[in-house]
């Protein structure tokens, strides 16, 4: 008997554990996507978890440094110690540093702006861009994030998933575009389908109405799409103003690929 009482403790032990694991990777992605400061007694309520457990996890995360609680108004975002553990990623992923100094070179030779993407679960991540020299600049923040259905780069990061795949990844509020037009989900696994032998994606109209997306596969030695560089460009460029900067970015994308494989 307390051989099996000390086993039921030590699997409440761990599901107790995954739960506040569970709480602090769901606080930390309720953060991300918010994009600000939080008013911190609004968490249990967004977390849909008890007061007195998250406000438990709020304090050793900021005494940590890994979040930061304002004195003032009693709001919580992101720490320092995140920032520091994000430069450490950016130093150990050679991908992200050679796609960040491509990306930068290739906004300057051309005057475009220019962006590098990965996928982050169902998500498109912008990890780093560099605006054009346009004086309507269309360019999204780094760090911001996008459902895959919107933009180019979507299609190319499924282009491996089959249909079944995609289904179960692609969620119902993905399909509405900012505008509320909804994306046919019959169609967007089609275009993901033709991705896989197509050496440039464009997109137009999808975000908003008066940019294009140009992306390019950055491909891994598994022969996935690793990540993408892609252009946003004003919808109404000519055909061969668009043609120019095309070939500058599908060159890009071949010479990052190739430097993946060459390792």
């Amino acid at each position: 008997m307390n051989e099996m009482n000390a086993t039921q403790a030590l699997v409440a032990s761990e599901v107790s554990r995954e739960r506040g694991i569970d709480r602090v990777l769901k606080l930390f992605a309720y953060l991300n996507t918010r994009g600000q400061p939080v008013r911190v007694a609004d968490l249990p309520k967004a977390l849909g978890a008890p007061r007195s457990t998250i406000y438990e996890i709020v304090r050793v995360l900021a005494e940590s440094g890994m979040l930061e609680i304002s004195s003032d108004d009693n709001k919580v975002y992101f720490g320092r110690a995140m920032y520091l553990y994000g430069i450490s990623y950016f130093r150990g992923n050679d991908l992200i540093r050679r796609g960040s100094r491509e990306v930068d070179a290739l906004s300057k030779l051309t005057g475009e702006s220019s962006e590098l993407c990965m996928l982050n679960r169902n998500r498109q991540a912008v990890v780093h861009t560099h605006p054009g020299t346009r004086p309507m600049r269309i360019v999204s923040e780094a760090g911001s994030q996008w459902p895959l259905p919107w933009t180019a780069s979507g299609r190319l990061f499924l282009s491996h998933m089959s249909e079944i795949e995609i289904r179960e990844l692609i969620q119902p509020e993905d399909l509405i575009l900012p505008d509320r037009r909804v994306v046919d989900i019959n169609e967007f696994i089609g275009e993901c389908v033709a991705a896989r032998d197509k050496s440039i994606v464009i997109t137009r109209g999808l975000i908003n109405n008066f940019s294009q997306c140009l992306a390019v596969p950055i491909f891994g030695l598994d022969g996935d799409v690793q990540a993408t560089i892609c252009f946003v460009l004003p919808i109404d460029l000519t055909d061969a103003q668009r043609a120019v900067v095309q070939e500058e970015l599908i060159s890009s994308g071949r010479k990052l690929s190739m430097q993946g494989h060459d390792r």
